[in-house]
Parts: C-alpha cells; sequence; structure tokens
C-alpha cells in the first residue's frame, strides 16, 4: 500500500514547482451524514510518491469533544468553502482510530479505518484477499477516487495607485523693463520788449549822446521735468492646488485555464464533458 504523508510536508519541499495552485482543503468545514456538522478539516495526506490527495484529517470536535479521523477523500463531495461526507456516520468516526498531526498513518492504521467504512456502505466493499494483497490504490476504488472537482484558475488585472512627485512649480517674481514715454507741458519765460514812440519830445539837460551807457538785466525761468519713479500694486497672486484625474489605460496580457479532455479508447462524455465511463482518475488542484 501507497505510504502517506501529509500534503503540508509535500508543498513546503517542493513549493518552487507547486507554486500557489495546488488545491489545499484545509480548514474548510466538514459535515456528515444528513448534514449535520461535525467540524473542520485539518489537512490533507497524499501519496509520497505521486502527490496526489488520498484521505483527509477531519476534525470531529463536532461529534466528540478531541479527536481527529483520516478520512478517505472518495467519501467527500466539495461544495464551496465546506466538505461533505454524506456516508460517514458518528457511529463510524467513533470505531475509527484517533489520528495525531504528525504521526506515519501506517498500513494497519489505515485496513482498520477502512474495515469500518467499507462495511457501513455497499459502494466501499471489496474483497479483502485482493486489497490486501495490493500495494497501490485502484483507480476504481470509490473510496479513494478523487472527487470530481477541478478548479480552473484564470488571472485578472488588479490595479494599485501609488502616488509620486510628478514636477514642482516655483513661483517668484523679476523686474522686467520697457522704455515708457509721458508727455509733459513745461513753461519757460520769455521775454517781451515794448517800443512806444515819444510824440512830444523833450530835450534833456546835459545829455550827451555814449555818455550815459545804461543795461537792463532780465533773468527769464523755465520748468523743467523732474521724473521720478514710485511702486503700484497692479496684480495679486494666490498659489494652491488642485485634484485632477487622467484617464489611463494599462495593457497587460493575463491568462486562464481551460478545461481540457482527453478521451482515450470507447470514452463518451455528457454535455458538461464529464465521462460517462471509466474517468480518469485526477489529481485536484
Amino acid at each position: 500500500m501507497a505510504r502517506l504523508i501529509p500534503l503540508s510536508d509535500i508543498t513546503a519541499q517542493h513549493s518552487d514547482v507547486l507554486g500557489n495552485d495546488y488545491y489545499d482543503p484545509t480548514g474548510q468545514t466538514a459535515y456528515g451524514m444528513n448534514g449535520e456538522k461535525i467540524g473542520t478539516v485539518r489537512g490533507a495526506l497524499a501519496e509520497a510518491e505521486t502527490g496526489k490527495i488520498r484521505s483527509l484529517i477531519v476534525d470531529v470536535g463536532g461529534w466528540f469533544s478531541s479527536k481527529d479521523v483520516v478520512v478517505p477523500v472518495g467519501m467527500a463531495q466539495f461544495q464551496g468553502e465546506e466538505v461533505h461526507f454524506t456516508n460517514l456516520t458518528k457511529d463510524q468516526v467513533g470505531d475509527m482510530r484517533e489520528y495525531r498531526m504528525g504521526e506515519d498513518y501506517d498500513t494497519d492504521a489505515q485496513y482498520s479505518d477502512e474495515r469500518v467504512l467499507r462495511s457501513a456502505h455497499k459502494d466501499y466493499e471489496a474483497d479483502e484477499s485482493q486489497y490486501a494483497a495490493r500495494t497501490g490504490y485502484r483507480d476504481n476504488d470509490a473510496l479513494y477516487q478523487t472527487p470530481d472537482k477541478l478548479k480552473l484558475l484564470e488571472e485578472r488585472l488588479v490595479v494599485n495607485k501609488d502616488r509620486f512627485v510628478a514636477g514642482s512649480v516655483e513661483v517668484g517674481k523679476r523686474v522686467e523693463t520697457h522704455q515708457e514715454n509721458v508727455n509733459v507741458d513745461l513753461g519757460r519765460e520769455e521775454v517781451v520788449i515794448e517800443r512806444h514812440a515819444v510824440t512830444d519830445a523833450q530835450p534833456v539837460e546835459g545829455a550827451v549822446l555814449g555818455a550815459d551807457s545804461q543795461t537792463m538785466h532780465v533773468d527769464l525761468e523755465a520748468e523743467r521735468a523732474n521724473v521720478t519713479k514710485q511702486a503700484f500694486v497692479t496684480e495679486e497672486v494666490t498659489v494652491g492646488k488642485r485634484e485632477v484625474t487622467d484617464a489611463q489605460t494599462v495593457t497587460e496580457t493575463v491568462g486562464r485555464e481551460v478545461l481540457e479532455v482527453n478521451k482515450s479508447g470507447d470514452v463518451r462524455l455528457d454535455s458538461d464533458g464529464q465521462a460517462m465511463s471509466d474517468r480518469n482518475d485526477t489529481r485536484k488542484g
């Protein structure tokens, strides 16, 4: 019989190969017969050689105060984040061996639990003489058939935004000059000389021409432009910020997983692509 090891050991040792796309039911809520909640799935056991999930480690605290049991994966039906064991009863769980996390689930323990489960349901019956002689799991053994559930993944773009300094603005002042002409009216004085003819001329006693030379001095005033400069407020500037939004299209290549069905021999498929005879054992994830 194939050796079973915790799925967590396989994922820890081969995370570089598996990535994050493998199926791990750990943490899902577990239900027994008639939809009765029995606990949670604490992990899974897989074949060391192939990595196929063969059994689930189930905490059955809903039925027993503290007990973990190993239930073959063929008894499980997966619905969303729930695992339903529709053929598992409280009496069966009571007769099964208690599993302790980290211990080796050896052949004797597997046979002991299987006898309890096979005797309770006709779908799991097997010829024990042939069963004990085999060295691995038969693909047609209902107790260990991987449930017909395959998750198809697709990539979707997730766009996050962060803020960065796209630019800066400095606002200051500088002096700009230009020539400006101003018209100014300036006044000035002119000399005015008026001459009047004397009609009744009188003689000047003792006057000798050229003997008494007289000169008149007249100052003439004028205005001149005195230019000064004075600053005036002509404009006020306020600097602030506002939020604007630009539409941008981001292009990236994404992939998705599509279902691929390979037929071999006389296999007929229904409308959902499910094989109607001899299904291949498909590993989840």
